[in-house]
């Protein structure tokens, strides 16, 4: 007869599984994961003066970071860091496991339940926004209007026929579908109602075009009438950022074009003739249509007294929506929120332009699905503190009272 193997204490050892859950839900591994985003957050604090917001947010908190080695005043730290997105991701489960599902159950707990559920709606939060949010800019002169705001990082190339001196039948390529075709990787895009399509390659994410009679190629670079893509690093403040690829023309009967360089940094598209229509090709920044318009009817900067350096930015604008109109203003720290949208008082222009002088109002504008969720989060958790107060109180007034009446 077989017999199962019995552990000192009487117990049947623990499966692989349970043990792999104790860890999972443990408070040990709670209390790691704290302190390294703890950690993270402050050498990303500190490494950002350098480097900039955007680029220390994706070295540390980008899902794609799997580990980091942190970085303060130029020198490597030799301490190699999980990326915060996986500590958070890993913490998720901790709470999940420990704070939901392994968590005592019934009304005396119930509090601390509560506010577990709020901070993994939090850590949910943060995934939605770092996954779905969409960030642009929106520059409006006083007494103009605007529909249409500028992705302040991803470059798109834009194909469109010319009628009538303005763009119809636009096609738009996004980023996502550019930035692997680096040198010797190349894409076919069909452009199903143009008598071409397009093939793209040699995407670079910092380039400008340069001629050959300026400056020789120095990495054997493809040339295009007269020009090649010369690669920049990246800038420490991403927006500055000038992407560049090269395209060819691919006709019905398969016959290409020479190589043409479509970049950032240009001022005018490529154009394209077939018989009577044209036809252009650029690559620019994406833009984003509005829901409404937005008109800026005045501007107003507060500057320090004896300088240039602006206090506060106040735009007093008129929101205008199907032939409604509605009176806002935008100022620092005052958003407006409207349509799952919300902009932001940015900064203003042109630059150097003192009192009296017409100006030009940027706004920040942020799409987040989880906008408000991080604020709905901290109602949940407080409510959970709430109950767990209440529940410690009242039953320490319950024992008091006992204990009195035994006395």
């Amino acid at each position: 007869m077989e017999t199962s193997p019995i552990s000192v204490s009487g117990k049947p050892p623990r499966s692989l599984a349970a043990k792999i859950f104790d860890v999972l839900s443990g408070f040990g591994l709670a209390t790691i994961l704290l302190l390294l985003l703890g950690l993270l957050t402050w050498f990303a604090t500190l490494e950002q003066v350098e480097h900039g917001l955007y680029p220390t947010l994706n070295k540390y908190f980008h899902w794609k970071a799997f580990f980091l080695i942190p970085e303060i005043k130029g020198r490597m730290v030799p301490l190699p860091l999980p990326g915060g997105y996986w500590v958070g991701v890993v913490l998720l489960v901790n709470l999940t496991l420990g704070g939901v599902i392994r968590i005592r159950k019934g009304w005396k707990h119930a509090g601390n339940l509560i506010s577990h559920l709020g901070i993994i709606f939090m850590l949910v939060a943060g995934g939605v926004a770092h996954h779905f949010s969409e960030r642009g800019n929106m520059a409006v002169s006083e007494g103009e209007s605007s529909n249409t705001a500028e992705d302040y990082f991803e470059y798109v190339v834009e194909a469109a026929e010319i009628k009538d001196a303005a763009p119809h039948s636009i096609h738009v390529i996004r980023g996502k579908h550019l930035d692997d075709l680096s040198a010797g990787n190349n894409r076919l895009f069909r452009l199903p109602d143009f008598p071409f399509d397009l093939e793209i390659g040699g995407y670079l994410k910092n380039a400008v075009p340069v001629a050959l009679t300026e400056r020789a190629p120095d990495a054997g670079q493809l040339k295009a009438d007269g020009y090649y893509l010369m690669e920049r690093p990246s800038e420490i403040n991403a927006e500055a950022n000038t992407a560049g690829c090269y395209a060819r023309i691919v006709r019905r009967d398969g016959g290409k074009s020479d190589p043409f360089i479509l970049a950032g940094a240009s001022f005018h598209p490529f154009s394209v003739k077939d018989g009577d229509r044209v036809f252009t090709v650029d690559m620019r920044k994406r833009l984003w249509p509005m829901p409404f318009t937005v008109k800026l009817d005045e501007f107003t900067a507060a500057f320090h007294p004896g300088t240039m350096k602006p206090s506060k930015f106040i735009s007093k604008i008129t929101r205008i929506e199907n032939g409604g109109q509605a009176a806002f203003t935008i100022q620092m720290n005052e958003p407006m929120r409207y349509e799952g949208l919300t902009f932001f008082q940015a900064s203003y222009g042109p630059p150097g332009t003192g009192p009296g002088q017409r100006m030009y109002s940027v706004f920040e504008i942020v799409r987040n699905p989880a906008d408000h969720w991080p604020e709905y989060s901290l109602y949940v958790v407080t409510f959970g503190m709430l109950v767990t107060f209440l529940t410690r109180l009242g039953s320490y007034l319950a024992s008091n009272s006992r204990s009195k009446r035994h006395v």
